[in-house]
């Protein structure tokens, strides 16, 4: 399997993944990305290059976006002070499920970060989805905290605010990477 940039062409797969997603979470008593995600803003992180797809020949196995910008509100100003790449929207194509592609992605990720010259991968989850949360612990993930306020939607509780981190490094993850080497984090 190989890991490409995602385009534009990619928009309509990306968001027929989230609503599969949904769909499947839903099944499990969650609400996690219940509400449609924007296909304007999906398209954004797209053109700035951090969307990647992971590919299985002609079809799409997975995809991750992994930036360089925190999400505002959830990191301490302390924290933002280390280098860090953020992992937002993992997701794996139910039909393949099991294979351990979300691992090998996450994988890919850390080593990219390392190459790019951050310490930490890091990212925030669903508050009350436990089940993802053990998923990232089991995956060397540590839990920083949980930050339940400040979502600026709506003016409401923040619904992604369980934050967790690990360090950086290199990996053979096993995927082929097609994308351009990292730029390096600015100090």
């Amino acid at each position: 399997m190989r890991i490409t940039l995602a385009t534009a062409a990619d928009l309509d797969r990306l968001l027929s993944f989230r609503t599969e997603a949904a769909g499947w979470l839903s099944k499990l008593g969650s609400d996690q990305w219940s509400r449609p995600y924007p296909a304007d803003r999906l398209l954004t992180t797209i053109q700035a290059g951090t969307v990647f797809m992971l590919r299985d020949g002609e079809r799409t196995a997975g995809t991750i976006t992994l930036t360089p910008e925190a999400e505002e509100g959830l990191w301490s100003a302390e924290e933002l002070g280390d280098r860090s790449m953020f992992v937002n929207k993992l997701t794996v194509a139910r039909e393949y499920a099991g294979c351990g592609l979300g691992s090998k992605l996450l994988d890919w990720a850390g080593d990219r970060a390392y190459h790019a010259g951050a310490k930490w991968l890091r990212l925030d989850a669903w508050t009350t989805n436990e089940r993802l949360q053990r998923y990232y612990l089991d995956e060397g993930f540590q839990h920083v905290r949980t930050v339940l306020e400040g979502n600026a939607v709506n003016g409401g509780p923040r619904v992604s605010g369980w934050l967790a981190q690990r360090p950086t490094r290199p990996t053979e993850h096993g995927l082929t990477d097609e994308t351009p080497s990292p730029e390096p984090l600015r100090t």
